[in-house]
């Protein structure tokens, strides 16, 4: 099973490179490998490792968890690509990048090549990197189960916590996250990126890069989706600059056979609805990828989200959000809510610039299970008002006890950022104030939930044309930690309180309440 040198070739009869009829190859962009390089390559021992030592570690469309990984002649034919060998015996490449769209076996080949690494020389360092902690343990803890479920790699291995070691060899696999300073003084063999469009800037790709300078034949492979151009310095991300760097070696601009690229995704223009744009971009549908998730995914997804992690496509940061008509299409003629209605209040308060918005929507029975969005108040300043304007706070609070009385309000969901004051003053008084705080983990979701609902007509309206101009002033804002609402620029005047308090609302009036109401003063019941 080890190998001694990283010189040493694969045994046995090299399998044909060039076969045009392997379903979901070639990738839409693939920069050139000679076949003779692919021949004398350590792809077929790559694939025979993971083959015979890997396993699956969890139930999916198309296996079972424990049995062994069975590539797909697609990824064995990457293999042959990525771990070519020049005729002097030296590896061809030292950077590889390979995009493909989610659920596509990602996880599992970077689990098989990480291993594999290990077995690579004496004293190899393979390491896990992501964006964060959490991310690199989703390679690392698919190759721990791995050397658990096989008898002869749990024999050569030792596992702890945040490590893997093989005694024998003097080699070392580890997991890392994006703080690179704490990365110098590594020398690593062969380093596996996971999804690395989420690296917030490059300094962890180019510390690894570099530290890997003393190794014969060190290898960087990268495995992501698409996503965002930017990082969080607003420049081009480290992914998509390299995505650019491959196009050009691709189409024979530059020439640099040390970096490899292989991309499976829909071309910009693409039709993300269309089914053969889905085959065509996810080499493993009908596969390893249940058709029918797509089909259900493209009815509930943004298209911005869409197209990034389904279709492997760029996007920019900022997208537009509801699709033209989709908000009018919900528009229902019943009118106003009825008084005494159960519904979740959401309020999304500013201080000056910003507008201040409250809005009801109705909680779903089996009578009534469409919910109503109705806006209840709002105040932005006035286009005539100085910069010494600010947000009537009284009577925001006012206006919160009036609806309180007006409805049977289950929960008031708010963001507690700088109206701390008027949520306590108000939870004093009884009323059941939820906190909603507006990070990446609750807007995701609630973002999402607003969208299905939207899209799939699951929600109504009177059709406030102030909520109806908030909707129209959101973009969808893409990063690595999901997809939530944003204005298009940060000082924009253009407002999204109102939008930003229904989904709040919306989210908390379809789930079990937090909270039973205990209110102190008269509210509609007891009228």
């Amino acid at each position: 099973m080890p190998r001694s040198s990283p010189n040493s070739s694969p045994t046995g009869t090299a399998r044909p490179t060039t076969a045009l009829d392997v379903p979901g190859w070639p990738p839409r962009i693939l920069t050139p490998v000679d076949l003779a390089d692919q021949a004398r390559g350590d792809g077929a021992h790559v694939a025979r490792f993971i083959e015979t030592l890997c396993t699956i570690t969890r139930d999916t469309f198309s296996g079972r968890t424990g049995s062994h990984l069975a590539l797909r002649p697609w990824q064995r034919l990457l293999l042959d690509h990525v771990f070519a060998r020049r005729s002097d015996g030296r590896r061809r490449h030292r950077v590889a990048l390979v995009g493909e769209p989610r659920k596509n076996g990602k996880s599992g080949l970077a689990a098989g090549i990480a291993l594999e690494g290990l077995f690579e020389c004496h004293g190899a360092e393979v390491y896990s990197c992501a964006g964060d902690r959490e991310q690199a343990r989703i390679v690392f803890g698919d190759a721990k189960r791995m050397v658990d479920a096989d008898p002869d790699l749990s024999a050569a291995c030792k596992v702890y916590r945040d490590a893997i070691e093989v005694v024998e060899l003097g080699s070392v696999y580890r997991c890392l996250s994006a703080e690179a300073f704490t990365k110098e003084g590594l020398s690593p063999t062969r380093v596996v990126f996971d999804e690395l469009h989420v690296q917030p800037n490059d300094e962890l790709f180019n510390v690894m890069a570099l530290a890997a300078g003393a190794r014969i034949d060190p290898l960087l492979f990268a495995i992501t989706t698409a996503g965002v151009k930017t990082d969080t310095s607003g420049r081009d991300s480290v992914c998509y600059r390299l995505f650019q760097y491959g196009q050009r070696i691709a189409t024979g601009e530059v020439d640099d056979p040390s970096f490899f690229l292989a991309w499976w995704g829909a071309p910009d223009d693409a039709d993300h609805r269309d089914p053969d744009v889905w085959a065509d971009a996810n080499p493993a549908l009908g596969d390893l990828l249940d058709p029918e998730d797509l089909a259900a995914a493209v009815r509930r997804t943004p298209e911005a989200e869409f197209r990034t992690k389904r279709l492997n496509q760029w996007v920019n940061t900022a997208q537009a959000w509801l699709p033209a008509g989709a908000w009018d299409a919900c528009r229902t003629e019943d009118g106003p809510i009825g008084d005494g209605i159960e519904v979740c209040l959401g309020f999304d308060g500013s201080f000056n610039n910003d507008s201040t918005a409250l809005v009801a929507v109705t909680c779903p029975t089996p009578v009534e299970p469409t919910p109503v969005v109705e806006v209840v108040a709002c105040w932005e300043r006035p286009t005539e008002a100085g910069n010494d304007w600010t947000v009537p706070v009284l009577d925001v609070e006012d206006a919160i006890r009036a609806a309180c009385r007006r409805f049977q309000v289950r929960e008031i969901v708010c963001d507690p950022y700088r109206w701390a004051r008027t949520y306590q003053v108000l939870e004093a008084e009884g009323l059941p104030v939820v906190e909603f705080p507006q990070s990446a983990a609750r807007m995701t979701p609630a973002t999402q939930r607003f969208y299905e609902a939207v899209m799939n007509g699951s929600i109504a309206h009177a059709g406030d044309p102030r909520l109806a101009r908030h909707l129209a002033n959101c973009v969808l804002r893409v990063d690595a930690r999901g997809s939530r609402l944003s204005k298009d620029a940060r000082n924009s005047p253009r407002k999204i309180d109102l939008a930003v308090a229904a989904v709040m609302a919306l989210d908390r009036a379809v789930r079990e309440p937090e909270r039973a109401p205990d209110v102190g003063f008269f509210a509609w019941d007891e009228l």
